[in-house]
């Protein structure tokens, strides 16, 4: 797995790419809640760069499981999770990355086993409050 600096734009993103991916798919309520809330802005990157960091997660996920299926790929182990997690350590990114990040898991309006991980260890690791789970843009 590939790391980003401290709290860059792009350790952001990632965060956000695994949330999306967590349930082995990424739908299409998700891409248009992406772009109706103008996230790539919100994290001070361009389209191109946030599909950039997107694309990259994948092919982490890939060579980091190879020969395994898609959906086997997609489930969230421990160890990747804390380092992409801890790539984020600002409270003001991680209110910002932790609201995103429910905002897009509630785009399909169902929550998955493996996206309730993401982001219950989020919440864990960066010390939110439960009420965190309550901020999201719509």
């Amino acid at each position: 797995m590939r790391s980003y600096p401290l709290n860059s734009p792009q350790a952001a993103a990632r965060i956000l790419a695994l949330a999306m991916l967590a349930d082995g798919h990424q739908c299409p309520s998700e891409l248009a809640l992406l772009e109706r809330l103008d996230v790539h802005a919100q994290l001070g990157l361009s389209r191109t760069e946030l599909h950039a960091v997107v694309h990259t997660f994948c092919e982490d996920l890939m060579a980091f499981s190879a020969g395994m299926c898609w959906a086997d790929l997609s489930q969230v182990r421990p160890d990747p999770l804390r380092q992409v997690l801890g790539e984020v350590d600002n409270p003001a990114l991680q209110s910002l990355v932790m609201a995103l990040c429910i905002s897009l898991v509630k785009a399909d309006h169902c929550l998955a086993d493996s996206e309730s991980v993401v982001l219950a260890a989020a919440l864990l690791q960066w010390g939110l409050p439960r009420q965190a789970l309550q901020a999201a843009p719509q």
